[in-house]
């Protein structure tokens, strides 16, 4: 192994530390490389980072994922029922958040947020009276099952599938009314 000169290493110093790089990049400014602790730190930080940007590429990938809007003339309603006109899905770290603004059954506006993985698992809903978790579960790569609880009792499930060109998904409702009946819906939206 050859051993740079003083002058070598002060140089190659010198000429790092015009370029921008420091101690991180393993050499300080008396040129002698750095040991195992910072560079196991570098390491972990660049593996958590690509670890990070791959999982959301996995939800940016689905094509659940971007903004959607509700075309009524496509869709089935029972009376009654609450529309949800515009619906988002956006990536969040390893989780996917879902973001829903619509009417109720009196038309007055709504907001509900939900955050999450597509794992069947109940996570908290935010917003919406009528409810308190949502679950998704990823059945292929384009279709959900969804599960609604208030009070950990189920009280409306459905099925979300995005079309074989992405452009538009059909949600299917099924659930009970205020009075106990049981009402379906079919709601169609296009990807903006």
């Amino acid at each position: 192994m050859q051993q740079n000169s003083p002058d070598t290493v002060h140089y190659a110093c010198y000429s790092a530390q015009r370029l921008g790089f420091s101690r991180q990049n393993g050499i300080d400014s008396s040129g002698e490389e750095e040991r195992d602790g910072v560079t196991m730190k570098t390491k972990t930080i660049g593996l958590t980072l690509l670890l990070s940007l791959a999982a959301s590429a996995v939800c940016l990938a689905s094509p659940h994922m971007g903004t959607w809007k509700l075309n009524e003339a496509k869709s089935k309603f029972a009376p009654g029922a609450p529309k949800n006109h515009t619906v988002v899905y956006t990536a969040v770290g390893d989780q996917v958040k879902v973001t829903v603004d619509g009417v109720d059954a009196q038309g007055k506006k709504t907001h509900n947020e939900w955050t999450g993985k597509f794992d069947g698992k109940d996570y908290p809903l935010k917003g919406d009276p009528t409810a308190d978790t949502r679950s998704y579960k990823e059945s292929g790569g384009d279709t959900l099952a969804m599960t609604i609880k208030k009070n950990e009792k189920v009280t409306v499930t459905g099925k979300i599938v995005v079309a074989p060109d992405g452009k538009s998904r059909t949600v299917t409702t099924n659930g009970t009314d205020a009075k106990g009946a049981k009402v379906e819906s079919t709601a169609v939206y296009d990807k903006e």
